[in-house]
Order: structure tokens, then C-alpha cells, then sequence
């Protein structure tokens, strides 16, 4: 049974081949970029690390900035508007660049630190 609701979307993010992490996306944080992605997905992409901070994929989801912020604490998920990339925070920290805060990973967020840069990041929703 899904515990997705309306204000809440359970999604798989999967490293292919790697891992599978749960992760909700909260429309309550950003309601129309929340929206936006839910339509668009899945959404795969090829993973790219800043730092060792966050990792993130490129999506063609196109949103403006909404109830943008710098600081993430560890196992938040992100939007970054200019690059239309969807970011998971492996640890706290301040961005430079003001993202769009839209969702939490639920998961083993350490399976994150494994990633390498040209994995594939999928994330769709967890229809089990």
C-alpha cells in the first residue's frame, strides 16, 4: 500500500545497478515546482557530485525559483532552476546558488555516498 497522499509523493530515487532510495516530495514546500516534477516523471539522468556535498542530474523540468533558499540539511532534495537539476544533500550545507527545496530522502542516504559521477539517477514514483 502506497502512503503517497496529496501533499506527499513517495518516489523510488534509484542509482542504477547500485541502490534504491525512498524519497518524498512535498508539494507543501514548493507547490508548483512539486507539480511540475510529478508530471514530468520519471526522470533519469547522469549523476554529477559537487563537492562531496551534494549530488544532483539534470532534468528538462522547466520551474522558476519558489520559496528559494541556500542552506539544506543532510538528506534534503532540491531544485536548482538554472540547470533545471534535481539535487539530494549528503550532508548540511550552503549553496551558493538559491535552490527550490522540494522534497526529503526517507532512504539509506549513505548509498549516496558511492555515487560516481556518469552513474544514472532514476526517480519515479513507488507504485508498490
Amino acid at each position: 500500500m502506497s502512503t503517497s497522499s496529496v501533499s506527499r509523493k513517495q518516489l523510488i530515487l534509484e542509482i542504477r545497478g547500485k541502490a534504491k532510495i525512498s524519497c518524498d516530495l512535498k508539494r507543501h514546500l514548493s507547490p508548483r515546482t512539486v507539480g511540475t516534477i510529478m508530471r514530468s516523471l520519471p526522470l533519469e539522468g547522469h549523476a554529477h557530485l559537487m563537492g562531496k556535498s551534494i549530488s544532483y542530474f539534470e532534468t528538462s523540468v522547466d520551474s522558476g525559483i519558489e520559496r528559494s533558499r541556500t542552506e539544506f540539511k543532510k538528506g534534503d532534495v532540491a531544485f536548482l532552476p538554472s540547470t533545471g537539476s534535481i539535487c539530494f544533500f549528503l550532508n548540511d550545507a550552503v549553496f551558493a546558488k538559491m535552490m527550490t527545496p522540494i522534497g526529503k530522502l526517507t532512504g539509506d542516504i549513505d548509498a549516496l555516498k558511492d555515487v560516481k559521477s556518469g552513474d544514472v539517477f532514476c526517480i519515479y514514483e513507488d507504485t508498490a
